[in-house]
């Protein structure tokens, strides 16, 4: 399983996240926030707050996505594709 190393929250709805191997890139976080679990992530100030959490990426309130799903919906970065 390839784990997120490190995660930043850009404009939008928008993560940047990079892999341990080295993939980098955006994912774009506003289609899951049509549903009930991952609404509060439209805040803002709520959504900044990302974190690592285990192999993917969390927030406080215990909203989460896997590695699996981050890698599926990432836009890889030029250098790293």
């Amino acid at each position: 399983m390839n784990k997120v190393k490190s995660v930043k929250p850009l404009a939008n709805g928008v993560l940047f996240v990079e892999f341990e191997n080295g993939r980098r890139g955006e994912v774009d976080i506003k289609p899951y926030m049509t549903s009930v679990f991952f609404a509060r992530l439209k805040d803002p100030s709520y959504f900044a707050q990302v974190g690592l959490f285990f192999a993917g990426v969390g927030w406080p309130e215990g909203q989460d996505l896997g590695p699996d799903t981050l890698e599926h919906d990432l836009k890889v970065a030029a250098e790293s594709a």
